[in-house]
């Protein structure tokens, strides 16, 4: 599965916009808008969300998922859970 937010990261790393994407995967613009405007998983048809992944990957992306090893090479983004930072204060504030 792909995320919205891999999405929009795959081509913010690209430095492609919407219609690029559209054009390299075959599908529509609001196809494309539709799946990044989704919560979480992108929903969509399956052969329109198959080709944006293919398109994606022609083109040098490794979609990496939940607590999967990345395998390949070359410069990368992984978002990675944080924890929430301490309060301030606290003794002898």
């Amino acid at each position: 599965m792909i995320t919205a937010a891999q999405m929009r990261a795959a081509r913010a790393l690209l430095g492609i916009d919407q219609k690029t994407l559209a054009e390299r995967a075959g599908v529509s613009v609001p196809t494309i808008q539709r799946m990044e405007a989704s919560s979480g998983n992108v929903r969509g048809v399956v052969d329109s969300l198959t080709k944006v992944v293919d398109a994606l990957s022609r083109s040098g992306i490794e979609l990496i998922g939940e607590e999967a090893p990345s395998a390949g090479k070359g410069r990368g983004v992984r978002l990675i859970e944080v924890s929430p930072p301490a309060e301030a204060g606290g003794a002898g504030s």
